[in-house]
């Protein structure tokens, strides 16, 4: 299973540690605001819109250097533009995995 880590962001930084943190604060302030969203519209079976929640997700998903959930999202994204929920389950495990990630921070 990938692990969340924070690789990408210390790049990003370039060792500014107050940058740095800023991006972890914006990250654990709207990552579960969005992911409040995405359930809520994911259990209402509205498929369009939990897309829209997705394709925002996605971007945090890559952020933490997840790369192989990154390419499950962006699918899991398509699926939901179709009109289906194939690989919910597995999205849903990683956004769990990025819950964990963060309150560890």
């Amino acid at each position: 299973m990938e692990k969340p880590n924070l690789s990408y962001i210390e790049s990003m930084s370039g060792g500014d540690k107050a940058f740095k943190q800023k991006l972890i604060d914006i990250i654990k302030t709207e990552f579960p605001q969005e992911k409040v969203i995405y359930f809520k519209n994911i259990k209402a079976n509205n498929y369009k819109e939990a897309a829209e929640n997705v394709h925002k997700l996605k971007h945090k998903i890559s952020i933490l250097g997840l790369i192989k959930s990154y390419d499950l999202a962006v699918e899991f994204e398509h699926n939901l533009i179709d009109g289906n929920s194939n690989s919910k389950k597995d999205f849903e495990f990683i956004l769990q995995n990025i819950t964990n990630f963060l309150e560890i921070l």
